[in-house]
This record gives C-alpha cells, structure tokens and sequence, in this order.
C-alpha cells in the first residue's frame, strides 16, 4: 500500500459523515427528478389549469432542467468533503490540479451553504399544511414528500462540513 502525505498527516473520515454526505447528495435528486417531469409534460400533481400557469414551454424548461442539474451538481460537492478530492485537486483539473485544497476554501463555502439551504428549504417541511390552489390533493402530497429530503441538505452538510473541518485541524503527529 502506498501512502500519500495526506494519509500519513489526516485523521481518518468518521463512517457517519461518509453516510451524511451521500445521504446529503441524494437528498435533491426527488425534488429534481420532479422538476425534469415537469419539464418533459408530466403535470407532476398540478391541475391543468395551474400546469399552464407554471409556463414551463421553451427557454423556461431549459431554465428548469438546469435547476435541477445545478442543485444536483452542488449536493454531490458534499462528497467532496469526506473523500480524497476534498483535499487535493485531482490532477486532470487545467492549472490547479494536484494542489492541496486549503480547508478554509471548502468550509467556509460549505458552513455558509449549509446555513443558506437550511434557511430555504426549512418551510417545505411544512408544504402541505398550506393550501395550493393549483395543485390537487394528491400532488401537493406528493410534492411535499419529494421535496421533503431537501429539508435535511443543509443540517446534514454542516455536520459533514464540521467532521471535515475537526479532520483537517486535527494534531497532527510531530516527525
């Protein structure tokens, strides 16, 4: 077994913030799967009337579709922080790769995305106990099962963000 100077230096990742961190990944892909029927036709628990107020025809499906793969995108970044990329640049990345990623550069950005999808998604834990008058009984059920998992991106990222935070600041032994 070959060891980098980063397996010598890190302290292990906790297996609890390995399985945060995937769980936080897929945590967007219900909600984004929905928004990408909503974009191919599927009235996704809307009524007719309300599916044709959305007005997702056009540039505003290609808007929709790209939502859902950005949030996507940014959920699988937690990964990031419980594996080998999280600390060094993989080497095919133009000019930066092969470079120790400073921990600040990943748990600043992460603490504030942790506190920001907290503050957003927080009331859709609520989603169906208020009325939405273009959606059936059934789909604003639906709906708010799907966007449910959203409700635990941000506290979960903030947990795997501080495990990466204590491993990255921890004693490192001294040679």
């Amino acid at each position: 077994m070959t060891t980098t100077p980063l397996d010598s230096a890190a302290s292990p990742t906790p297996r609890w913030a390995v399985r945060a961190a995937h769980i936080a990944a897929l945590s967007a892909l219900p909600a984004g799967i929905w928004r990408l029927l909503l974009t191919a036709g599927y009235l996704g628990g809307y009524t007719e009337a309300g599916y044709e107020a959305l007005g997702i025809t056009g540039w505003s499906a290609f808007y929709v579709a790209g939502l859902s793969v950005a949030t996507e995108a940014l959920a699988l970044l937690t990964i990031g922080l419980v594996r080998p990329w999280g600390e060094v640049l993989p080497r095919w990345i133009p000019l930066l790769g092969g470079r120790r990623v400073h921990p600040m550069a990943a748990v600043v950005p992460a603490a504030l995305g942790a506190v920001g999808l907290t503050c957003i998604w927080t009331p859709f834990a609520l989603w169906w106990a208020v009325p939405h008058p273009d959606m059936t009984a059934l789909g604003n059920t639906v709906v708010g099962f799907l966007y449910l998992p959203l409700v635990a991106w941000g506290p979960l990222l903030g947990a795997v963000t501080f495990a990466y935070h204590r491993r990255r600041h921890a004693k490192r032994p001294v040679r």
